[in-house]
């Protein structure tokens, strides 16, 4: 069993939350609607940016791969993340991994959506996480590789912090877990979503 975690250090001083997305309503890029028990998540994909993240989150959501899967790690002021783990905190076993796109010149900045990884830059698979403040430490720089950044959130914002805010503790052998589950229900590709 593998559990990948976004390995960054969460003692940093605060940080200031980055403007809403003024995005235009219509940018003829992917967006996904992730609904959870919570509410729903509407994100939309950069694939420009990075085209083998995108490519390889639209396969799992066409294949019905996160629905079941759980917010397995949440940490107010840093981040929440889901995709590999049912609400029994089985091991879901991705298809893939991705090769890091994290030098594309997008930023782990608040409302973003990226990828978790291993300490193996290329070892992203399926989870992501969804940042809820900037987070320029998971930025890539000259000389290390960062956290691939692949969309932002459009709509939801309210539920993402929602979630950011849900009562974690200690579950076996994992840390910050939700003790309500907080299930992925549904994904599907949409078009035409209005940003917030």
């Amino acid at each position: 069993m593998r559990t990948l975690l976004v390995t960054a250090l969460i003692c940093c001083a605060p940080v200031a939350c980055s403007a809403e997305s003024t995005a235009p309503p219509e940018t003829g890029n992917p967006q996904v609607e992730i609904a959870t028990s919570m509410g729903m998540l509407t994100v939309e994909l950069w694939p420009e940016k990075a085209p083998l993240t995108v490519d390889n989150f639209l396969k799992l959501v066409n294949d019905g791969f996160y629905v079941g899967t759980v917010f397995h790690r949440v940490i107010p002021n840093f981040m929440i993340q889901a995709g590999g783990y049912d609400a029994g905190l089985a091991y879901r076993e991705p298809p893939r991994t991705v090769v890091n796109e994290s030098a594309n010149g997008a930023l782990n900045v608040r409302w973003t959506i990226a990828m978790a990884r291993h300490s193996d830059p290329d070892s992203a698979d399926s989870q992501f996480f969804i940042n809820v403040a900037d987070n320029a430490h998971l930025d890539a720089t000259p000389d290390k590789p960062g956290y691939t950044v692949f969309g932002t959130l459009i709509r939801g914002r309210t539920i993402a912090e929602d979630i950011e805010l849900a009562e974690t503790g200690h579950v076996g052998d994992k840390i910050s877990v939700p003790l309500e589950p907080i299930v992925i229900l549904s994904t599907r590709r949409v078009s035409g979503v209005e940003s917030e």
